[in-house]
């Protein structure tokens, strides 16, 4: 019995040329990448020997594998002799008080991704909350628009270098507690990120709402909805892809800053763990600091992918060409 495969079958659509040359476009460009690393960084020497390329990079990213492997197996161990020394006491002593230490190791490469990831999405998230609503309210308002852009434009330029030392005095002057819920490190990246990193979400939102289709307006107003719901079916929807495209540049930017603010202020995260190894200036350093380079990128284009799936997942138009 012959079988003939229409054209639109999913194995018609797999072998197309146009399928194939979208597939292998992006795997030449990026071995191309590495074959010019390769090529480059063998011919630059320093101190520490010649600059490490992807195969040295490769062979300490597993090092540093290795070395989160056995932090967590000193972890486990640390806390099993905790539980059996604890019930070794109750066992002769049954009304004993008995605790459990926290591990104090140290952090290892991935825990420092883990950390510095937990602080950007806490900073990029506080400034959405303020970006947001706030060029709502902008776009909605000319007058206000007209009022506040010039103190917009004064603080959006402001490096995270100068904002840094300030966030810095003005948290360990306010946030003094016996026990503190968050580290002061963690609120001073926090607070350095949000303020860098609102801006571009800022204005996005309130030239996308400024924009607004004015039929729009005109049907709003006949169906005579209220203000909350203005916003929420007409304005909204209407500036989605404005206020994304903000957002996908606010976390771009903040990803940026938070590194060099980890770096200046030495709090804990990937802009910490280069610092140390630039500091330490041993063999390994550079490449240590390359595999850390890559993780940086590699981390800012996975977040900009995960806004751009959120975007076409909420946005009203699917048709779309984004990048």
């Amino acid at each position: 019995m012959n079988m003939k495969v229409s054209a639109s079958t999913p194995w018609s659509r797999l072998a197309s040329p146009l399928c194939w040359s979208k597939s292998l476009i992006p795997v030449l460009g990026l071995g191309t990448f590495l074959l010019l690393w390769h090529l480059l960084a063998a011919q630059v020497n320093t101190s520490l020997g010649t600059l490490p390329g992807p195969v040295q990079t490769g062979q300490q990213l597993a090092n540093l594998v290795q070395e989160h492997s056995r932090e967590r197996d000193r972890e486990r161990a640390f806390y099993q002799r905790q539980v059996a020394r604890n019930q070794a006491l109750l066992a002769q002593h049954p009304d004993a008080e008995v605790r459990i230490r926290a591990f104090n190791g140290r952090p290892t490469f991935f825990d420092q991704i883990l950390t510095s990831l937990k602080t950007v999405a806490a900073g990029f998230l506080l400034a959405s909350a303020i970006a947001i609503p706030a060029g709502i309210a902008l776009g909605l308002n000319r007058n206000l628009y007209r009022a506040l852009n010039p103190v917009v434009q004064l603080l959006k330029p402001v490096s995270p270098l100068a904002w840094l030392p300030l966030v810095t005095i003005v948290v360990s002057a306010l946030y003094v507690s016996p026990e503190p819920l968050v580290s002061k490190s963690f609120l001073i990246s926090l607070f350095t990120v949000t303020l860098c990193s609102l801006w571009p979400t800022l204005l996005n939102t309130a030239v996308g709402v400024a924009n607004m289709d004015k039929d729009l307006n005109n049907v709003s107003k006949m169906l005579r909805l209220g203000g909350l719901t203005h916003v929420r079916r007409i304005v909204l929807p209407s500036a989605l892809p404005m206020i994304f495209t903000g957002l996908r540049l606010s976390l771009g930017v903040a990803w940026m800053v938070l590194i060099a603010a980890e770096m200046l202020a030495q709090n804990p995260g990937l802009g910490k763990f280069v610092w140390d190894e630039f500091q330490n200036g041993s063999r390994d350093s550079m490449a240590r600091i390359m595999v850390a380079v890559v993780a940086i990128g590699l981390i800012g284009y996975l977040l900009d992918r995960l806004m751009l799936g959120l975007q076409q997942h909420l946005s009203w138009d699917k048709s779309g060409d984004r990048r």
